[in-house]
């Protein structure tokens, strides 16, 4: 379990350099001009977020669930994938990119990219992510709550960033 939980710590610290990315990513766009869209969804998409790591660990320590090789390696394959494509997602919108909806005006659409093949990869990554780290360590009731409300938010956030893209698309 020692290993799931170094896993766990390594997840949550590079949670902390997105949110100092976005931060700075922030900055940038409201100085050209940005607009936030959605305000009212982020701080339960941060719960959320919060609570898969929490509740990985909690699940396995607290449950005491086995790690089952057969499902946890490519599981945590997957998870590891996850990461890159995020990170990916993050180089390709460069000083655009933020766990936030600001849409800075008069700048076109990113196309390169993992963006070339899929309209939101980040939040793809989000999905597999999702399901993929609390199953490294059999965390299935972790898996299974945080996909079914990840949903539900991705349902929203999705809708939010539709709205808030739509000029620049219908504009493309």
């Amino acid at each position: 379990m020692l290993p799931y939980t170094l896993l766990i710590a390594l997840v949550a610290v590079e949670r902390l350099a997105e949110l100092v990315v976005a931060r700075r990513n922030a900055a940038w766009s409201l100085a050209r001009g940005g607009v936030e869209h959605g305000r009212g969804h982020y701080p339960p998409m941060v719960a959320l977020h919060t609570a898969l790591l929490a509740g990985c660990l909690l699940e396995v320590w607290g449950a005491g669930r086995p790690f089952l090789p057969a499902l946890g390696w490519p599981m945590l394959a997957l998870a590891l994938a996850a990461q890159g494509l995020r990170w990916w997602c993050i180089r390709t919108l460069g000083p655009r990119w933020n766990t936030r909806v600001i849409v800075v005006p008069g700048l076109p659409l990113v196309a390169g990219g993992p963006y070339r093949w899929l309209r939101h990869p980040n939040y793809l990554a989000v999905v597999v992510e999702g399901f993929a780290l609390p199953l490294v360590h059999t965390a299935w009731v972790t898996a299974l709550c945080f996909t079914v409300l990840n949903a539900w938010l991705l349902a929203t956030r999705l809708r939010c960033e539709e709205r808030a893209l739509t000029p620049y698309r219908t504009a493309a």
